[in-house]
């Protein structure tokens, strides 16, 4: 495996973008190739330590979790309605996941699909943000199952590296009519199930490319990916109440020709 300090790097990167709308797939990816950590093993490690960024959700959320463990009159959003509402959100990329995991890890693990996805994406959210929404939904509380399941449609764009489950999902929640605010801390919630499900998957299909020394880069990437990730949440959602997701849409733009120039 690479030394210590790549995988300090990779999960500083992983927690810093998991949840901004910037792909931290995409800056693995584009960070793996300048750090020269690529190949089978490297992709599994990406995917891998995205498990520090949902226990910082986890954590940071964790009255919500335990919620879902039974009904609560006064929050909607609790036991069986707010599990079958995730489960709605999960549902379309699980299953779009599991048809084209082999194709995804083939042909769009790349620094050219990253950039084709970080450009599409930008573009996305400067449309989105240009357009006129009714914020009729202000609390997680109020989320309908209609709108879990929109977000989960608009989820399956994040299957492209580069283009940022975050986005997505936050896009999909406004769009649907949800305050961005409450659109990105579903965003992180609904995160959970699916990256947990994909890390899962991914790490038992590969655990065979890691011998024992690599527990310990391992290990340190996702104790790494939780710091970042918690300061990243604290900070996003901060900035959500005075900006727009615009900046995010411009920094995107910005980082797609360097792409094309030094990757």
């Amino acid at each position: 495996m690479a030394s210590w300090y790549v995988a300090v790097i990779l999960g500083v990167v992983e927690g810093l973008t998991e949840f901004l709308p910037v792909s931290s797939t995409g800056h693995l990816i584009l960070a793996g190739h300048l750090l020269d950590f690529t190949g089978p093993k490297a992709e599994t490690f990406d995917i891998v330590i995205q498990l520090g960024a949902i226990l910082a959700v986890l954590t940071l959320y964790l009255d919500r979790f335990t919620g879902l463990l039974k009904n609560d009159p006064a929050r909607p959003f609790s036991g069986v309605r707010g599990l079958w509402l995730l489960f709605l959100t999960s549902l379309p990329a699980s299953l779009l996941g599991l048809a084209t995991h082999k194709y995804i890890k083939a042909y769009l693990f790349n620094p050219t699909a990253v950039a084709c996805a970080l450009g599409v994406g930008a573009v996305m959210i400067l449309v989105v943000e240009s357009v006129k929404k009714p914020e009729k939904t202000t609390s997680i509380d109020e989320i309908t199952p209609a709108q879990a399941l929109g977000v989960g449609l608009f989820q399956c764009l994040a299957l492209w590296p580069g283009f940022s489950r975050s986005a997505a999902t936050i896009m999909g929640g406004m769009l649907l009519g949800m305050r961005r605010t409450v659109a990105a801390e579903y965003s992180f919630i609904a995160a959970v199930p699916i990256m947990f499900a994909a890390t899962g998957y991914d790490f038992l299909k590969n655990y065979n490319l890691f011998e024992r020394e690599d527990m310990i880069f391992l290990g340190i990437g996702l104790g790494v990916s939780f710091i970042a990730a918690w300061v990243a949440i604290k900070g996003f959602i901060y900035l959500l109440g005075r900006l727009t997701l615009r900046p995010f849409a411009l920094y995107r733009l910005a980082l797609v020709p360097l792409i094309f120039l030094f990757w």
